[in-house]
């Protein structure tokens, strides 16, 4: 079963991550889920595949009402981010999902109906959760050709999605990157293929590096947070993406 763990609180706002599941078969790949909570609603941020929707449910519902999910964030078309939807809608029928508009004929192979979706344009969207704003940032390209992150600028933390992302070995799984140098290693390979475009990250590192982040939450790995969210951005900056040797 996944864990849950609150990486930020103030009142009734929060954000908790869903992670760790010591039961999670090795030939798949290990993701976080996000739930974001605000006024009694909630959003779930990359409520990942199928496979995981029984460890991820019962997490989530130690900490809230899942009745009260008013959303769902798919930050991509992958099957890991979301091919647990239809379970979701089962349980939730009025629940939406916020999708690049580039999938929103792919991802209801997953489930839904047209009724289901709330396309983003490629520019980013506001997302209102009973009055708070979170935005939806541009990362296209970045593993994805349609693919958004997610900012809360009250709680300062940036959801960013397969950028970040790490392939960490048992005994080297915590929920916080602890010593950069020693953990992006493990981040190196995967941005290097899962990149597609030095354009389009050099584009991300600039527009990110704008913002006021605390913490900088991947979907795969652990998370950076204070000034290893700017080492990260400098790292990937200078990293080469989207070549293979073949």
């Amino acid at each position: 079963m996944k864990t849950t763990k609150t990486i930020f609180s103030d009142g009734n706002h929060k954000w908790v991550a869903i992670v760790r599941d010591p039961e999670k078969p090795n030939y798949l790949i290990d993701t976080n889920e996000y739930l974001v909570t605000h006024g009694g609603q909630g959003i779930l941020v990359d409520p990942g595949g199928a496979e995981v929707f029984p460890a991820v449910f019962s997490a989530l519902s130690s900490e809230f009402d899942p009745s009260a999910l008013a959303a769902i964030f798919a930050s991509h078309q992958d099957p890991d981010i979301c091919s647990s939807l239809a379970l979701w809608l089962e349980f939730n029928p009025k629940m939406r999902c916020y999708v690049s508009w580039l999938w929103a004929s792919f991802i209801p192979h997953f489930g839904g109906t047209a009724d289901t979706f709330i396309t983003m344009p490629d520019e980013g969207t506001d997302i209102s959760l009973a009055g708070l704003i979170l935005r939806a940032v541009p990362a296209h390209y970045l593993h994805s050709s349609g693919n958004f992150n997610l900012y809360d600028k009250v709680a300062k933390v940036l959801f960013s999605g397969d950028v970040g992302a790490a392939l960490l070995p048992p005994g080297e799984d915590g929920l916080f990157v602890e010593n950069f140098d020693a953990h992006i290693r493990h981040a190196e390979g995967f941005h290097k293929r899962w990149m597609g475009s030095n354009e389009a990250k050099r584009r991300w590192c600039e527009r990110v590096a704008q913002m006021d982040i605390d913490m900088l939450c991947p979907q795969h790995g652990a998370i950076y947070q204070g000034a290893d969210v700017q080492r990260f951005i400098n790292w990937f900056d200078e990293l080469q993406v989207g070549i293979v040797s073949a």
